[in-house]
């Protein structure tokens, strides 16, 4: 097995850092990049790990590159405070080929308020989250960066398990983060946005997930997560349209 480096980027995850760090606990190094918890994270960590940093946030690529750039092995797992790595994908990973690929997606197992999710999207959730260091890098985007390898990629088989929410209060507070960072990437991009991009894609938003993606399997779940991704969608494109009405931009066009 080859040595692995194992990189978690985090702010204020002191009730969910040590489940965490003990799921990795087998790697030959953890590197926590920290942006300023104001609670017991750092102090939390150290029981794992003495590789903490600080550094002011920056955005999402800019933490992982950090991390990335401090880790000592070639091969690395990028894994997020909110996420375990359970025995199965452990033992899996133990007796990897590492000779077969350049990186692997791992699937995960998503948990919305401790209940596992099988529909909306979430049972195909492929992650490249083990890699070789010198072939990848990382997109720079705003939201949903990712890693790209420049080389050939395989699929394991166990899945991260990957605690989404712990409640709706959590999943708002959430909601209204990412949602800002979106409407920035697609106020970059000069699409004009009205009344009926807003509602348009809204609804289509709700039916996509409970209707196409099966939500309604769910049931209770399944409603609740396809009304939060519709409540998403109405948040980006009134928060793109608020950016383009303050620069003037609905005016030029």
């Amino acid at each position: 097995m080859e040595k692995i480096s194992v990189i978690v980027i985090t702010k204020d995850e002191e009730d969910s850092i040590t489940d965490c760090l003990e799921s990795v606990e087998w790697a030959d190094e953890i590197i926590l990049v920290d942006s300023g918890s104001k609670d017991r994270t750092t102090e939390v960590a150290k029981k794992f790990t003495s590789k903490i940093f600080v550094k002011k946030w920056e955005g999402f690529s800019a933490q992982k590159n950090y991390a990335l750039s401090l880790t000592n092995n070639e091969w690395v797992l990028n894994i997020d405070a909110d996420e375990r790595t359970p025995e199965k994908l452990i033992n899996e990973i133990s007796n990897l080929d590492f000779t077969s690929a350049d990186g692997f997606y791992i699937p995960r197992e998503n948990y919305f308020i401790n209940k596992k999710i099988t529909t909306c999207g979430w049972n195909k959730d492929n992650q490249l989250r083990l890699f070789k260091k010198s072939k990848t890098k990382l997109t720079d985007k705003l939201v949903h960066e990712g890693f790209v390898v420049n080389g050939k990629v395989n699929y394991l088989k166990n899945p991260l398990i990957h605690y989404t929410f712990k409640s709706i209060t959590n999943a708002l507070s959430k909601i209204n983060y990412y949602s800002t960072l979106r409407a920035l990437e697609i106020y970059k991009e000069k699409g004009k946005v009205t009344a009926f991009t807003i509602i348009s894609h809204s609804f289509s938003a709700f039916f996509r997930y409970f209707i196409s993606l099966q939500g309604y399997k769910d049931s209770m779940y399944g409603l609740i997560i396809s009304m939060l991704n519709s409540f998403t969608t109405l948040l980006v494109y009134s928060k793109v349209w608020e950016l383009q009405k303050n620069s003037g931009f609905t005016k030029r066009n």
